[in-house]
């Protein structure tokens, strides 16, 4: 086989951004770790006694031939590119040849490795530069296993510069788990000091696996969409997907928290991957914080997972050692197409709504009675399949009003369950959004007067666009007004309490609750039915604009099995 790793051109040496990548235990782990995922590896293992500064990571990948391996931590040695037009086109983790090569002068390095459908193995040790110090065939499975002992040795002041050893043990475990949310379909396991510390399971979605690394969060609590979507019209290049397939399109994959389920105290898990790689884009990171806006709690944020594989040349990877921190191109385009995913990620329909009950108190309840047999529910259309996961799930319109209880919730049945849906932030939601797309204000005649307003008042209720204007000694003269107060009694309290503060989105919102329907109102089932069709088209309609749950799903499965509808009535009676 011929050789494949080469020395880069002295004029693409001078075009890459190398610069220091070894500098923890983490960057060891990491660097190694994308060089066996762009060998194909479908199985890593990770091994690591920190106290010896040593690190092993195995791996079934493609390995490598005995000149490969020969040239492999010489200086900018790569297989990825050639020339610096492939600067470019980059559809590998790796490409600057710098990581062994720096490990051979920061450590002792030795690589096994034996290619498919090789005979024969090597073991080569290197010394200081990436010379080779000896070599010796070896008895190996194909893939390749590379082993650094005595970090930073011969640099005894950056040893002492690094973070503790649990620390860094933490930076270790982080860093593997954002590789892994890349690829979800690598087996990982992670050793300590000879004894497994965490394993990572291949899933078919990166949404299967996230309860993996978030063991608060249930596979119910997330949502996940993928979309194809055309390249920007500027890209000129195939699009190379996460695993380094080509394709004419682009891909996007969005697995979301469900607002109404699971939220955060910090934004520390709104995470953008491109190409296979966690990096860090704050334009796209504020544009998911934005389309969450409005749908959590005062002071959470979303649990977030964005993965993009784009046309290589809409990317810069060549701006950070670390290939951390890149340049988007289109980065508008990218923009508006997450936050479309956002919004079909968190509607509610039957393509991809999966309902579990979601409150503690009620999976409690439901848990109390086990099933001990198959039930199976006759759906009221008798061509659904009852295996198909989604059959039983309401679309828009499919909620049929059925009561109301305590004139407060409304009772709504589906084909797969019942719901019992809140009707005044039901309302709220619907009427927030509708001032959101058309904030209009109306003429008042007679005006609304107010009393004694502070300077600062006067300014607020400007800023949102009402016309206000002195009509006495301590009196004020509003003239306009939003139109769902228009018809109320309290107009004077309502702008009261707009005038305190806020921007039009906080105006908007509290304008909706005070218009919204109020909890103890009776509707008929006219009005219930109405309420729960503009309610199921709303963009948002989880949560209410202050991050309150809307509904509450009760599925037949779980009816069935609370109430043991699955005994048999002779033995149930003792027979």
């Amino acid at each position: 086989m011929a050789s494949t790793i080469q020395a880069l051109p002295t004029e693409v040496v001078y075009l890459i951004t190398a610069g220091e990548v070894i500098d923890s235990l983490a960057s060891v782990v990491r660097e190694l770790v994308e060089n066996s995922l762009d060998a194909g590896a479908t199985r890593i293992v990770v091994s690591l006694w920190p106290q010896q500064w040593r690190i092993r990571v195995a791996d079934n990948g493609c390995g490598m031939n005995l000149d490969d391996l020969q040239q492999a931590a010489t200086a900018h040695s790569t297989s990825k590119i050639r020339s610096s037009a492939d600067l470019w086109k980059i559809n590998s983790l790796g490409f600057r040849g710098e990581a062994l090569h720096s490990l051979t002068t920061l450590a002792d390095l030795e690589i096994l490795s034996r290619p498919l459908g090789g005979n024969l193995g090597w073991r080569i040790i290197y010394g200081d530069g990436g010379k080779v110090v000896q070599v010796e065939a070896t008895a190996i499975a194909p893939g390749t296993v590379v082993t650094v002992s005595h970090l930073f040795g011969n640099c005894s002041s950056r040893r002492q510069g690094l973070p503790t050893t649990a620390q860094q043990m933490k930076a270790v475990q982080g860093t593997i788990y954002q590789i892994a949310l890349c690829h979800p379909h690598v087996t990982w396991q992670i050793w300590q000091n000879d004894r497994q510390w965490f394993t990572i399971s291949p899933a078919r979605t990166t949404g299967q696996l996230l309860p993996q690394i978030l063991p608060q969060v249930r596979q119910g609590d997330l949502q996940e969409v993928k979309l194809e979507l055309p390249n920007p019209p500027n890209s000129s290049l195939p699009c190379t997907d996460a695993i380094h397939r080509v394709s004419p399109h682009s891909a996007l994959t969005l697995v979301v928290g469900l607002p109404d389920r699971c939220h955060r105290h910090r934004p520390d898990w709104v995470r953008v991957a491109i190409n296979g790689r966690m990096v860090k884009t704050p334009e796209l990171e504020q544009t998911i914080l934005s389309a969450f806006h409005r749908t959590l709690p005062r002071d959470r944020y979303p649990i977030c997972f964005l993965h993009l594989a784009i046309s290589p040349d809409q990317i810069n990877w060549n701006r950070n050692p670390a290939k951390t921190e890149i340049y988007l191109n289109e980065i508008i385009y990218w923009q508006e197409q997450i936050t479309q995913a956002i919004n079909q990620a968190l509607s509610i329909s039957s393509n991809n709504l999966k309902e579990a009950v979601h409150t503690t108190r009620v999976s409690k309840l439901l848990k109390a009675a086990e099933a001990k047999g198959s039930y199976n529910f006759n759906s009221q259309n008798p061509n659904e399949n009852p295996k198909t996961p989604n059959s039983s799930l309401p679309t828009p319109n499919s909620l049929k009003a059925v009561a109301q209880v305590s004139n407060t919730y409304i009772v709504a049945e589906h084909s797969g369950g019942m719901w019992l849906v809140e009707q005044h932030i039901a309302h709220e939601r619907i009427l927030y959004e509708q001032l959101c797309d058309d904030w209009q204000l109306l003429p008042v005649e007679p005006p609304i007067i107010l009393y004694q307003l502070s300077p600062a008042q006067v300014l607020q209720i400007q800023r949102i666009g009402l016309e206000i204007e002195p009509f006495g000694e301590q009196l004020w003269a509003v003239r306009n007004i939003p139109a769902p107060l228009q018809q109320r009694d309290d107009c004077a309290e309502a702008i009261l309490e707009l005038s305190w503060g806020g921007d039009l989105q906080t105006a908007q919102v509290a304008v909706a609750c005070r218009s919204a329907i109020r909890n103890g109102t009776p509707m008929n089932q006219q009005e219930m039915q109405t309420l729960l069709d503009n309610w199921q088209r709303t963009r948002n309609p989880r949560t209410c604009p202050h991050g309150r749950p809307i509904y509450l799903s009760l599925e037949e499965s779980a009816l069935a099995r609370f109430f043991r509808r699955n005994w048999v009535i002779g033995k149930s009676h003792g027979i």
